[in-house]
Formats: C-alpha cells, structure tokens, sequence
C-alpha cells in the first residue's frame, strides 16, 4: 500500500513540474498535447451548435453572474459536451478546475483547447494508468473547491477520505450517474456524506433521455468501431434492463440482433419480456450469446462461471460506469495467453482453444472506443448539472447533508427550453380543465 502512495505522489510532483514549466499557457495542467487545441477547439464549437439549451443558460449566467467567486472542481468524462459545460460554468463566474472520471474517456483534443483557447486548468490524458488518474484528482482538489461535480463519486471518495483538507471549503456538490448516486446514498446512510449533492442523474430529462437514448447509440457506436462486427443476426446479450439497458437493446433490435436481456428485477425483466424482448439468466446467455454488454452497476455481472461456457468468439463490453461489472481477473485466470487484435480488442485464448474479446479494458465502451453520447441529448444532462450549481449557490444552507433530486421546477425548465429550441410547441390547460382537474365534484 505504502509503494502506490509513493508512485501516486511521485505522479504528482511530476505532474507539477510540468505545470511549473509550461510556457505555452499560464493555465496549471496535465493533457497529452496543446499542440492537438485547434483540432479540440473546432470539436467544442461542433458540439455546442447542438446545445441550444446550455446555449440559453451560458447567455442568462453571461449576464447575471450567479456563480462569481465559487470555485468548482469537476470531475467528469472530458468530452466535447463537457467543454461546454465548463465553458458555461466559467462564464457565470465560476473559478474551474476539471480532471477526467475515467482513464479511457478523455478526448485529448478537447482537454488540450480547455487550457489553451478557454483558460480552464484541465487535468485527463487518454489512457493515464491508475496512479495518474488520481493524482488528477488530487491536483483538482488542490483547488480547494467550494463545489464538486462528480460523474462516479470518485472526487467526493477522495475528499471524504485522503483529502479531508479541502472540506472546510466544500458546500454542495452534484453527481452525473446511477453508479455515483448509488454510491452517495450509501455514504449518507452511513453518516459520512459531509454536504448536500444534487443527484442529477435522477431528474427526468437526464435518464429518460441520457440514459436511453445517449447510452444506447454510444454504446453500439463503440463496440462496431473497435470490432466492426455485423449486429443483424447476433445475439446480443444485455445485462441490466434500467434505463441504459432499454436504450441498448431497442438500438440492438433496430441493427437486426437478436436480443436477450438478464435481469434481477422481477418487474424490469417483465418489461423487457412485454418489450418483445427474451429474458433469461445470465447462464442460459451465456451460452449462446455473440455479443455481452453490461448495464448494471454491479461488480462480477460476467464472472468466471460463464466465460467458462461462453461460446469461441464471445465478444464482452461494459457500458456501466466502472469496470468491475465484467470479472477480469478471472478471465485471466481462465487463459493461457492474451494480446492486442485490434485498437480497444483484447484477446483472451482460452486453455481449451475457445477465444473471448474483451473490449476497452472492460470499461464504459462508448467513451473508450467511440465519443460517448451525441451533443443534443448532453444539452440537457449538462443544463440541469449548470442549473443545480446555480441553485446549489443560492440554497445550500437550507439543505441537510443528503442526495437530493434536481428541483422538478428546474427539471421542467430544460424540457421547455429544449422544445422551444426544436420549434415543437405543446397545448396548455384551460382554465376549466385546471378547475376540473382539481375538484372532485363532477363524475360520470
């Protein structure tokens, strides 16, 4: 334990000596390279015209200043979307800081535009090992953040237990996904959550949409660019069927595959079955499955029992926040060698001749092979995280140390604007329909 403390540390001293002696930007960071900023920075501006939403909230908080002197410290999936978001952030008033929630997510690109064109401390490289990954989040905590931005719960694991320096400062914070949330309910259960956080993952415009529709594309997006397998005819195996799980395999039934879904939930595997979609354990799947996708949460939802009858050929991914959903380390126990087939396509050779394709290192595969979710479902997701920041500011002191919702007035607001900005219009109760909807008098 002692020697990863010391590798971690040793990464951060290199990490600051590179900031010490950049000279092509004031800016403190850590990315690949600045020279890649005009290629990220053309990326931003694509993306943003696709964010109408976050576009109308940038010119409101351009004009009013709700976050002027905050500091915030990001940590979230260093993305073209993401960008705009900080971009927003930053021109409310917001002092911020950013690091990368997974290893295999960052664009460095866009990390490299952040410091250079926006000014923004950017700490994420694509591939970073586990000890950069946090010293990145050390340096952004360095920041001494009045708010954190999570997507994971990995900052606020951080400060709650290694950096327990910065939370004199800390007042609120929000979290991006179902895996975080899970986590920060579970810290405030056990009494260790020190400040309120927004669950924004859990407002209606997030999940419904992000959740569904981002994560399925993205997540069909990632495993035809790193294997460039034909769907139509597969069996396509999807474990969870959550609001990412409905998502996937509606996209895997548009591509021709023949879907199988795996459940614990009673109720969620009856819908998947009323979906028109075959349910069964995941012992039966993996029998006969082509393709394996996990959309869970959980740890070891492919373990050793099923990679042990899994067919030659299996192709395995996650689409879930973290890596543990898919038993690596059995699957190395299981085989006799491994290599590299294809960019994001490890090859694992099976003792019995059998091979089974592990794709992006058994990480969320529509941010290590592809770009992750299409801008115009982020425009939402990233409204309300600017939305909860603003609200946070203004209502912190009211508010225990739990999760909370986003405010359904706030949740609504982004569904208005994002109509507003496709030109759809909707109908409006009369005055009647108000009053009979609110009495009890009239009946048949």
């Amino acid at each position: 334990m002692s020697s990863k403390k010391e590798n971690a540390g040793s990464t951060r001293k290199n990490i600051k000596d590179k900031m010490a002696t950049t000279t092509a930007t004031p800016v403190a960071s850590d990315v690949k390279n600045l020279e890649l900023a005009e290629q990220g920075k053309r990326r931003i501006e694509w993306a943003n015209q696709s964010m109408p939403v976050l576009q109308s909230i940038r010119k409101d908080f351009i004009k009013n200043q709700p976050l002027k002197g905050m500091r915030i410290a990001a940590c979230l999936h260093v993305t073209t979307e993401t960008a705009n978001l900080m971009i927003t952030l930053r021109d409310g008033g917001a002092d911020v800081v950013l690091c990368a929630s997974n290893p295999l997510s960052t664009q460095d690109d866009v990390a490299a535009s952040l410091v250079r064109d926006y000014g923004i401390p950017t700490f994420a490289i694509k591939g970073e090992d586990n000890d950069s990954y946090y010293a990145h989040i050390m340096s952004a905590l360095d920041h001494k953040p009045h708010i954190t931005m999570d997507d994971g719960a990995d900052l606020v694991s951080v400060a709650l237990t290694k950096r327990k320096d910065v939370m004199d400062n800390v007042i609120a914070g929000t979290e991006e996904t179902t895996t975080g949330v899970i986590r920060l309910r579970a810290m405030a259960k056990a009494g260790e959550l020190k400040y309120p956080i927004i669950a924004v993952n859990d407002a209606l415009t997030k999940h419904m949409f992000d959740n569904r529709y981002g994560t399925g594309q993205s997540t069909i997006d990632g495993v035809i660019r790193c294997t460039n397998v034909l769907l139509a005819g597969s069996k396509f195996v999807i474990a969870g069927y959550g609001w990412c799980g409905r998502g996937l395999a509606s996209r895997a039934k548009g591509m021709g595959a023949d879907v199988i879904v795996t459940e614990i939930e009673p109720t969620k595997a009856l819908e998947a079955v009323m979906d028109g979609f075959r349910v069964m354990s995941m012992e039966e799947a993996a029998k006969i499955g082509d393709v394996f996708v996990t959309v869970t949460g959980n740890k070891n939802v492919l373990a050793k029992q099923h990679f042990e009858i899994m067919k030659n050929g299996a192709i395995v991914a996650n689409s879930g926040h973290f890596n543990v959903e898919i038993d690596i380390p059995a699957l190395d126990k299981l085989s006799s060698s491994k290599r590299i087939t294809r960019e994001f396509v490890e090859e694992y050779s099976m003792k019995d001749g059998r091979k089974i394709y592990l794709l992006g290192e058994g990480r969320l595969i529509n941010l290590a092979a592809a770009e992750g979710h299409p801008a115009s479902v982020m425009d939402m997701s990233f409204a309300n995280q600017a939305l909860s920041v603003d609200y946070l500011v203004k209502n912190h002191k009211t508010l225990d140390k739990k999760v909370f919702p986003v405010p359904q007035d706030l949740d609504k607001r982004v569904a208005k604007l994002k109509l507003e900005a496709m030109g759809i219009k909707i109908d409006r109760l009369t005055s009647e329909q108000e009053e009979y909807l609110a009495s009890w008098s009239e009946g048949t």
